[in-house]
């Protein structure tokens, strides 16, 4: 039995997945930051090389994943081309082919989508997928996640920003595990895009009830905070913490979470 498939941690309960928790191995290694990539070495984040760099140095990997026009799941961090590619546009806008024909400056490589992932870690290690959102509700990109994970047998789990996306995950792929991307406060220009209520409804992890998340991923920069502290110490969830570069953050990281989601040097294990 594939671990994901444990039996549940009692103070997470799920009604319509009794038989999840946040699985051992969440916790077990380093997380290398959209792979572990390396601009000096032409190691672009979320490509095939970052991708099989972690492999090889035995870290989970988190990876990002946006929706194409025709309802494919890609790993590409931003909602738009231009930061690490040649073109520009939504990604929302543009179909799979499209995307994958897209030229990234500093590398041969090409945009993945989630099969294509799947199918080169081929479950030698974990992965950590966060689903992006518009925070409009739209559930497409979770549906298709599930669909290509139905048929995948290595360890993964799900978390997003977006509370209406975790709970998206537990209605869709109710047999894995999934987590809540969280931070204090959510005051920056970045989060100018959101209502205030839908702002607020994020605030202190007060939508657990209604996402029952099995673990948090919170800012290394706003640690300690009182909610994941709950959500650790009370709830039994399991802490991994963004996104850790500096000895300051690894210290604090060490002290606050369970396990660090890192970039821009590489761990010993």
């Amino acid at each position: 039995m594939p671990p994901w498939k444990s039996k549940a941690c009692s103070k997470s309960p799920d009604a319509k997945a009794p038989g999840v928790r946040a699985p051992s191995w969440l916790t077990a290694r380093p997380v290398a930051h959209r792979g572990l990539h390396d601009s000096v070495r032409g190691i672009v984040e979320n490509m095939p090389g970052a991708v099989n760099a972690a492999i090889a140095g035995n870290f989970s990997i988190e990876v990002d994943i946006q929706l194409s026009s025709d309802g494919e799941a890609m790993v590409h961090h931003d909602d738009a081309l231009g930061r690490l590619t040649d073109g520009e546009g939504l990604l929302i806008n543009k179909t799979a082919a499209e995307l994958q024909a897209v030229t990234f400056r500093d590398t041969t490589e090409k945009m993945m989508s989630l099969g294509d992932l799947c199918t080169l870690v081929a479950g030698r290690v974990p992965l950590v997928i966060e689903v992006k959102s518009h925070f409009d509700g739209d559930r497409r990109l979770v549906k298709r996640m599930a669909e290509v994970l139905s048929s995948y047998d290595g360890p993964a789990v799900g978390m997003s920003f977006d509370p209406d996306q975790v709970v998206a995950l537990r209605d869709l792929l109710p047999s894995r595990p999934r987590g809540i991307v969280a931070q204090r406060s959510y005051d920056d220009d970045y989060w100018n895009k959101l209502r205030p209520e839908q702002r607020d409804g994020m605030l202190h992890l007060r939508h657990g009830f209604r996402t029952q998340p099995h673990f948090v991923a919170f800012w290394i920069n706003q640690l300690p905070a009182p909610a994941p502290w709950i959500a650790r110490n009370i709830f039994g969830c399991p802490l991994l913490t963004w996104t850790v570069r500096t000895p300051e953050q690894r210290q604090r990281a060490a002290r606050y979470a369970d396990q660090m989601i890192f970039e821009d040097f590489v761990p010993e294990l």
